[in-house]
């Protein structure tokens, strides 16, 4: 059913036959989509038992010009270069009634939906713009690194390394009372993260000095994320050093092009050392409180 306001802006939900359209449309625009082709690749179209499983909306003007996404655990994604605040209305209409926990996607995007659904001024516990960077693996340093897998005696040091990983990245702020929800995830985290096998550690002199995994593959694309190095450990170049390792195999592997956000400047810093280069900025809005849409 397309939904829309006075002929404008009109927005349908997709099905599985558009599949191979949508991944055409977002492969156009693969550095800021990685969540939305992953979901797409790895879940289809239309909500399953997975929690990335998602619901996909579509305009179109002779052809997909604007995806938007809506997992089933309530975080909603955009793709629309020339998004405008008709286009946002009409998807805010067609979700009416859903809960949401948060959104991603490219900043401007991000912006004209998130008033549409009229949760600009909500009260997020997180809504962070960072640099988007692309890298030719090819381009990439040749310095070699050698990272090993996640390996089930890793868990109960990991668990500790993705709590504070969620509080330095503000998804989980300072105050006490988040610390300890940062605590009650990270073992989900870490014992899921074993199961991908996606997480590579940087080890020196038989120690675990820095972490870093794959959280999205798509074709010959990969998204870096979850780039980790302990307090006491900073300042000796291992988080740029675990993530050209992790990016080494993935080139081994037959990926071309790594796409990655950077929370803060020493990582960007970092990044441009292997030869990421900026593209964009990508917006990051988690809510403080599940919120029903209303439009």
């Amino acid at each position: 059913m397309a939904t829309g306001l006075g002929g404008l802006g009109m927005i349908r939900e997709a099905t599985q036959d558009d599949a191979v359209a949508i991944d055409a449309f977002l492969a156009e625009h693969a550095a800021s989509s990685m969540f939305l082709r992953s979901n797409l690749a790895s879940q289809g179209v239309g909500i399953s038992d997975h929690p990335h499983s998602s619901r996909i909306f579509l305009r179109e003007v002779e052809g997909i010009v604007g995806v938007f996404g809506v997992t089933k655990g309530g975080y909603l994604m955009v793709q629309m270069p020339d998004l405008t605040s008709d286009d946002a209305t009409a998807f805010a209409r067609s979700i009416s009634g859903s809960t949401v926990l948060g959104m991603t996607g490219p900043t401007a995007q991000v912006e004209t939906t998130l008033v549409a659904l009229g949760l600009d001024n909500g009260e997020f516990r997180l809504n962070h713009d960072e640099p988007l960077y692309r890298l030719e693996l090819s381009q990439m340093s040749a310095q070699t690194v050698d990272c090993r897998p996640m390996e089930p005696s890793d868990v109960p040091l990991l668990e500790g390394w993705f709590a504070q990983y969620l509080t330095d990245t503000n998804q989980a702020s300072a105050d006490e009372a988040k610390k300890d929800e940062a605590k009650k995830i990270a073992p989900a985290r870490a014992r899921s993260d074993l199961e991908t096998g996606r997480v590579r550690l940087l080890v020196k002199e038989g120690q675990a000095v820095a972490m870093a995994s794959l959280n999205a593959i798509v074709s010959d694309h990969v998204q870096v994320g979850g780039v980790y190095v302990p307090c006491d450990m900073r300042g000796r170049g291992y988080g740029r050093d675990v993530t050209l390792g992790l990016l080494q195999e993935a080139k081994g592997n037959g990926k071309n092009v790594a796409v990655l956000f950077a929370n803060n400047p020493p990582a960007a810093r970092a990044y441009e050392a292997i030869g990421f280069e900026q593209v964009g900025w990508y917006r990051i809005a988690l809510l403080g409180q599940p919120q029903e849409i209303r439009s």
